[in-house]
This record gives C-alpha cells, sequence and structure tokens, in this order.
C-alpha cells in the first residue's frame, strides 16, 4: 500500500510541474508595470491618446482665455471707470472729446460719437439731437460689448463638450479591453485592469478640462456684464451732458467753432 501510495505521490508532482503555467501567471508576467497617469498615457490606444491630448489642449486653451481675458477685463475696465468719473464733473462735451483725442477704447469711442454727431448736427438742439446721439451711443456699446465677448465662446464650447469626448475615449478603452478578454481566453482582472485604468484616465482628462472651463466662462461673464454696466453708465453721463448743454443753450463744439 505504501509503494502505491509513493508512486501516486511521485506521479501527480511529475504532472504539476509538467503542466502549463495558469493564463493569468502569463498574462501578469506581460503586464505594464508602470500604471503612473505618463504610463497609462503610453500604454493607451491610439485612439485614446488622441483624446488625451486633445482634452490637455482644450485644457490649455482655458487657462490661456482665462489669463488674456482677466488682464483685459481689468485694464479695460480700470479706463472706462476712470473716464466715466471725469464726465461726472462740469465739463463740456468739446473738453471731453479734446481729453479722450484720438483713444481707442470703449468710452474714449463714446464719446467720439457723441461729438461727431453733434458737429455733423450744426449746432441745432432739437430733439432729434438726442435720438440721434441715443443710436449712435447704443451702437457703440453693442460693438465694444461684442469685442469684449470674444473668446469666451470656446470656454461654453469646452466646459459642455469635454465630458463627452473623455466619455467617448473611456468607452474605446473599455471596448478593447474587452476584445483583449476574448482574444486571451481569460476572464482575470488582471489582464483588462490596465486598459480600464487607460480609459478611465480619459473621462478623468474630460472633467480636468471641462469643470474648470465652466467656472472661468461663469466669471469672464460677470466680469463682461459689469463693463457693460460701465458703459451704460458712461452712456447716460454723456445723454445727460448733451441735454443739460442743450438747456443752457451752451452746445459748441471746438471744431465747429473753428
Amino acid at each position: 500500500m505504501q509503494g502505491i501510495f509513493r508512486l501516486r505521490q511521485m506521479i501527480v508532482t511529475i504532472a504539476l510541474a509538467l503542466a502549463p503555467a495558469p493564463a493569468f501567471a502569463i498574462d501578469e508576467a506581460l503586464l505594464p508595470r508602470n500604471l503612473s497617469p505618463w504610463g497609462m498615457f503610453l500604454g493607451a490606444d491610439i485612439v485614446v491618446k488622441t483624446v488625451m491630448v486633445g482634452l490637455a489642449v482644450a485644457s490649455l486653451v482655458t487657462w490661456t482665455v482665462w489669463l488674456a481675458k482677466s488682464i483685459e477685463l481689468r485694464r479695460k475696465g480700470a479706463l472706462a471707470l476712470q473716464r466715466t468719473r471725469a464726465l461726472e464733473g462740469n465739463i463740456k462735451l468739446a473738453e471731453a472729446a479734446e481729453r479722450a483725442g484720438d483713444a481707442h477704447d470703449a468710452v474714449a469711442q463714446l464719446i467720439q460719437s457723441c461729438a461727431k454727431e453733434a458737429e455733423l448736427s450744426g449746432g441745432v438742439l432739437d430733439d432729434g439731437l438726442q435720438e440721434r446721439v441715443a443710436l449712435r451711443l447704443e451702437r457703440v456699446e453693442a460693438a465694444m460689448s461684442r469685442q469684449i465677448a470674444r473668446g469666451t465662446g470656446v470656454l461654453a464650447t469646452i466646459g459642455a463638450t469635454a465630458p463627452f469626448v473623455g466619455l467617448f475615449g473611456t468607452v474605446w478603452g473599455i471596448m478593447n479591453s474587452f476584445i483583449g478578454i476574448s482574444e486571451s481566453h481569460t476572464t482575470s482582472l488582471a489582464v483588462v485592469a490596465p486598459g480600464i485604468a487607460e480609459a478611465l484616465l480619459a473621462t478623468a482628462l474630460g472633467l480636468v478640462a471641462a469643470i474648470p472651463a465652466v467656472v472661468i466662462y461663469n466669471q469672464l461673464v460677470r466680469g463682461i456684464a459689469n463693463y457693460r454696466a460701465l458703459l451704460g453708465d458712461a452712456s447716460a453721463q454723456l445723454m445727460l451732458l448733451v441735454s443739460r448743454q442743450r438747456d443752457h443753450r451752451d452746445f459748441r463744439l471746438a471744431r465747429a467753432a473753428e
């Protein structure tokens, strides 16, 4: 009996030694060990790589627009506030036009447009003058508002589409992982884990691009609204100035006097 037991034990040992290694052990040896974000990017499918690069570029565009528009809003807002406060004092339209000169900022263009209409009217003080001035000021305000809002639309586009672009990369990566399961004839999680991690990285990058874009867009919209309010105040001050000089019959410009 002992001889039979020893013989059976020897056969089992030889069979285990000759048996092929489990599929998961082979696959684990072939799996990439670097699962850092950069390592997952390098190991990702070309489609997923393209999605990640596009989202990284979108994030770079978001922060570039934020920096540029923030500087622009701060500079133009400070200048508009300064010129609007100057209009609140005891100042004539001719003097305001002379101070504005050939400047190209928004309030200076409002002043120049108002002075141009007054000059074209030839000093005729009627109700039509104020209506024509108001129309000119409205057109200048609209043009300056479009100019200051230029570039913010891309932030809205990034905020709305980046999560879906990242989701597309995730779906594509998971699909490739399931194809890998089918080709390897194994259901081991170790086989598909790297592919799923790479796919989920695309979703993470989509959120990284979208969330700041939405926050920055809302911040810039508030800043643009404040800037438009400043232009509205400047237009109101110019209308008051025109009305005040009309009442005093002192509506004369330096150029018209010449």
